[in-house]
């Protein structure tokens, strides 16, 4: 099973990721990191170079590749949602959670990271809280559609959205297997992915 964290950039993803992962002792990946770990460029490059489409193309192998994987926490590309397939393999692989937040709380996020302007690409020409409120518009109808929760970050700790998402997830789908449990099935020995320790 993978639980696939969706959402805008700044909603939270890769910080809940980690700690999700580490409560429930599964292994865990941000998406844009591992595509660009492949690729061996930025995001910011690959678009630069090769373009919206490129990016996509490559985005789409790597979550194909990623959502095979079992007892994982998935932090996903803001954009992956734009492919209908992904959506789709979202849903079946496990529980999708939908960060979300308000635009300030967004804004704010992404201008305190340093990283995410350096390697990143903004998605329109607008400024950063008209581009965010523009893209939110329109892609809240494919960020709904495989979601099974939606979790609202704003003011809110890392510690208290993990015990919400862990609060609705079912927990039947967290038992032990031998076969999950054996050090040759877990995903920590590569490139990229982290094993989560309580």
């Amino acid at each position: 099973m993978v639980i696939t964290l969706i959402g805008y950039r700044g909603t939270g993803k890769s910080s809940i990721a980690p700690r999700l992962a580490e409560r429930l002792q599964f292994d865990w990946i941000d998406a844009d990191v591992e595509l660009e770990r492949r690729a061996g460029r930025s995001i910011r490059e690959i678009f630069a170079t090769d373009g919206e489409a490129e990016f996509r193309r490559l985005e789409r192998a790597v979550l194909v590749d990623l959502l095979q994987h079992d007892r994982l926490v998935l932090a996903a590309g803001g954009g992956a949602v734009l492919n209908a397939e992904t959506r789709r393999d979202f849903r079946a692989a496990g529980p999708v959670v939908w960060l979300q937040a308000d635009v300030a709380t967004i804004a704010a996020r992404i201008a305190a990271d340093a990283s995410s302007a350096a390697r990143r690409p903004n998605l329109t020409s607008a400024g950063t809280v008209a581009e965010i409120e523009n893209v939110l518009r329109e892609r809240e109808p494919l960020y709904r559609e495989p979601a099974t929760m939606v979790i609202n970050t704003t003011g809110k700790a890392v510690e208290a959205i993990v015990d919400e998402i862990l609060e609705a997830i079912p927990k039947p789908g967290f038992s032990e297997s031998p076969a999950s449990s054996s050090p040759e099935a877990g995903l920590s020995e590569k490139p990229g992915f982290e094993r989560g320790r309580p």
